[in-house]
C-alpha cells in the first residue's frame, strides 16, 4: 500500500514543506522559547520536529484523508499567534513526495490567508531533499563545496606546512562536508554520484601526499557508531528495529519492498553490522550489544543527520512507523 505523505517547516519567517509519497511534510522555522515544549502533535499520523529556529511538520496521508494534517498545521499557527510569534507565510513550502501511480494534484494549504507554495526541492538541516528522495542535488552541492575548500589546501601546501598540518586541516574543513549526513544519503547515492565525492578525495590526496580515508570507509564507520548509540539506547524508538536472530550472532534484516527503503539508514546499518562480524553476546541471556570496530576517527555530527534520518525512514518504509530519530 503506497501512502501519502505532506511536509512543511515553519520559521518566524515561516517555511512549509511537504511531502506526498503518499506524505506530506510541514516545516515551520520559529524563535524557540521555553513554551515550546507545550507545542506538540496529538496525532500518530503527524509529526512536529522543534528546532531552535524552525519547525517541521510531516504528515502521513491514508486514504486521501488530509484532516490530521491540517488540524495540526492550524494549531500551529494558532499557537505562535498565542504565543506572540509570528509567521511569515510568504517564506513557508510545502514538498510532496507521492510515489503513487495515479497521481492527483495536492490540494493546496492557506496560510494566514496566504496559499503555500508546492516545491520539488528543499534544503533542511543543511541537506537538499527531493520529492523523489534522490541526493543528485545534496552531492553536487556537497561536492562544490569541498571542491571550492580545496583552494586552501593547495594554498598550505604552497607555504610548505607538514603533513600533519594538513591533513588535520582536511580533516576539519573538508571531510566535514563531504560527511555531512553521510548516514542518511550515502548508500542511496549513485556509483556516478559516489565517484564524483571520491575524486575530491583523491585530489587531496595529491596535495597532502598521503592517503586518507575513502567515502566508504566514512560512512561505514559513522554508520555503525550511530547505530551503536541507537542500539544502546532503550528510549530511542528506533531501537526496535536492532533485533538479534535466536542464535544471537546476527541481526535480523528488516523486509523491505523497495531499492528506496533498502538503501535508507536502518537496513544499511543492520546489513553493516551483519558483514563485520559476530558481535559480543552474552548468550545467558541472548542481550545484543554492537561491538567496537576499528575505523578511522570519527569527528562530531551534526544533530541535523538525526533528523534527516527521521524523514528519510519516515517516507521510505511507507510510514509504517516514525521514527524521529532527534537526538
Amino acid at each position: 500500500m503506497v501512502t501519502l505523505t505532506r511536509t512543511m517547516v515553519f520559521t518566524s519567517a515561516a517555511v512549509i514543506l511537504t511531502s506526498r509519497a503518499q506524505t506530506r511534510f510541514t516545516t515551520r522555522k520559529r524563535r524557540l522559547t521555553p513554551k515550546n515544549t507545550s507545542c506538540t502533535s496529538s496525532h500518530q499520523s503527524v509529526k512536529l520536529l522543534k528546532f531552535t529556529d524552525d519547525t517541521t511538520l510531516i504528515g502521513l496521508i491514508s486514504g486521501g484523508d488530509e484532516s490530521a494534517y491540517r488540524w495540526e498545521s492550524d494549531h500551529l499557527v494558532s499557537w505562535c499567534s498565542h504565543n506572540n510569534l509570528e509567521l511569515n507565510a510568504l517564506k513557508t513550502v510545502e514538498m510532496v513526495v507521492d510515489f503513487r501511480r495515479n497521481r492527483a494534484p495536492p490540494s493546496p494549504i492557506t496560510l494566514c490567508d496566504s496559499p503555500v507554495t508546492i516545491v520539488d526541492s528543499f534544503r533542511f538541516l543543511g541537506s537538499i531533499i527531493t520529492q523523489d528522495l534522490k541526493w543528485e542535488l545534496n552531492i553536487s552541492s556537497i561536492t562544490k563545496k569541498a571542491q571550492q575548500r580545496l583552494f586552501f589546501l593547495r594554498q598550505l601546501k604552497k607555504f610548505n606546512l607538514p603533513k600533519t598540518m594538513m591533513v588535520h586541516f582536511y580533516t576539519a574543513i573538508m571531510e566535514s562536508i563531504l560527511c555531512s549526513s553521510i548516514t542518511v544519503w550515502y548508500a542511496a547515492a549513485t556509483a556516478k554520484d559516489k565517484g564524483r565525492l571520491q575524486r575530491v578525495i583523491r585530489s587531496a590526496e595529491r596535495v597532502i601526499g598521503c592517503n586518507l580515508p575513502s567515502l566508504q570507509d566514512l560512512f561505514s564507520s559513522r554508520s555503525l557508531k550511530r547505530a551503536k548509540k541507537i542500539a544502546a539506547d532503550p528510549s530511542h524508538p528506533g531501537q526496535n528495529l536492532f533485533v538479534p536472530l535466536p542464535s544471537c550472532r546476527r541481526l535480523r534484516s528488516s523486509r523491505t519492498k523497495t531499492s528506496c527503503h533498502t538503501s535508507s539508514f536502518f537496513p544499511s546499518a543492520v546489513g553493516l553490522i551483519n558483514r563485520a562480524g559476530p558481535p559480543l553476546t552474552d548468550y545467558s541471556t541472548c542481550h545484543f550489544m554492537l561491538w567496537q570496530v576499528d575505523t578511522p576517527p570519527v569527528t562530531p555530527l551534526h544533530t541535523a543527520h538525526a533528523a534527516l534520518t527521521a524523514i528519510h525512514h519516515f517516507v521510505t518504509c511507507h510510514f509504517v512507523s516514525c521514527l524521529l530519530l532527534v537526538c
